[in-house]
């Protein structure tokens, strides 16, 4: 039987302390994993104190699936802290000048780029191995699995409705009945909006008059409602306090694999592929087995394990996919998607739709 990771108290309550956030609300991926310690494995050789701390706000099926086999493996013992990305983000920048953890598993480079500071470069010696269009090309965001942006649908509430793409989400009928987080914080809400906004401006322009005018109009039919975190999208989707919700695919597939009353949508305008990548944070304590680490998680073993018996995608060439999910090859994807353009572009993306907001309230 697998062990499972489970969150160490100390740091965690150091993280929340150090971040002022309560642990109610976290800004994003917030997993139900119990408080405890993960059991001390062998100790490894090249470095004084076996240890490797991961800051994660990846899902509890994904952490359990790499980092049990990493410390099996490698005979290196791990801490892990979980919380949600803002959390995590506000953690890692207090402790820009002595850095408690080593591994920043969190978000991706869109999300991170203008935090790039915070990271060492690092480019694994699987690199070579993954698809073209998720290689480390900037040095520091390592991607290794990936979520696309997709509706979650209660398929008992949803009836007879409609809901193959954006354009459904304006419908009169779902007024206060989506779910949608905080794209400030949230990055899974962020990558949604995203989506949003090259399915609806103009000529696929994420920034046209046309995209936002549609962002008004579903901000409307919100009705004021804005989930506090990501885990609190799909679970309210399964539980029926929501007919629909924007998320990203693990928790919405899993719910599916497990005969949850749900059905995943990808929007016919189209989705976002993010590469979800980790991180080594610069000046850490492990540096070698932080890019033991990486390099693991890149591993032909962990990309076959995670893409036949989880529900995220694996990004090394010819990994393994199980059969419940759907092929890549029948999602529509965004042909102008460019996370460097993206990247460049997030404060004034999440500032505009703050303001946004904030005009649908006066």
């Amino acid at each position: 039987m697998k062990k499972t990771v489970k969150v160490s108290a100390v740091l965690l309550a150091m993280a929340l302390a150090a971040t002022g956030c309560s642990s109610g609300k976290p800004a994003d991926n917030s997993t139900a994993a119990d408080t405890g310690k993960t059991e001390a494995a062998a100790p490894a050789t090249g470095e004084e104190d076996p240890v490797l701390v991961v800051y994660t706000a990846r899902g509890e099926s994904l952490n359990n699936a790499v980092i049990p086999e990493f410390e099996k493996d490698t005979g290196i013992k791990v801490e892990v802290v979980v919380a949600g990305t803002g959390e995590l983000l506000k953690r890692a920048q207090s402790e820009k000048a002595n850095p408690l953890g080593d591994i920043f598993w969190v978000a991706d480079q869109t999300m991170l780029s203008a935090s790039k500071d915070l990271f060492m470069e690092y480019v694994s010696s699987e690199d070579g191995n993954m698809i073209d269009a998720f290689k480390n090309t900037t040095g520091y965001f390592t991607p290794a699995f990936a979520d696309p942006t997709v509706m979650i649908v209660n398929k008992d509430l949803k009836g007879d409705m409609k809901i193959d793409g954006f354009e459904d989400l304006l419908n009169p009928e779902l007024k206060g009945k989506i779910a949608f987080g905080d794209p400030v914080n949230s990055s899974s809400a962020f990558q949604s909006l995203l989506a949003m906004l090259y399915g609806m401006g103009k000529d696929g322009d994420p920034l046209s008059d046309e995209a936002w005018a549609y962002v008004d109009k579903f901000i409307a039919n919100l009705d004021g409602k804005m989930c506090n975190s990501s885990s609190q999208v799909y679970k309210g989707v399964a539980e029926g306090e929501y007919v629909v919700g924007l998320t990203w695919e693990d928790p919405a597939a899993n719910y599916v694999k497990e005969g949850a009353a749900v059905e995943v949508v990808f929007p016919v305008e189209g989705a976002i592929f993010p590469g979800e990548s980790v991180q080594i944070l610069k000046d850490c304590k492990h540096p070698e087995n932080a890019k033991k680490f990486v390099d693991y998680m890149l591993s032909e073993k962990i990309q076959n394990a995670v893409g036949s018996t989880l529900t995220v995608r694996p990004l090394r060439k010819d990994a393994t996919l199980a059969e419940y999910m759907k092929p890549q090859s029948e999602i529509k994807l965004f042909d102008n998607y460019d996370e460097g353009w993206v990247a460049e572009h997030k404060l004034e993306i999440t500032n505009l739709f703050s303001e946004h907001m904030e005009t649908s309230m006066d």
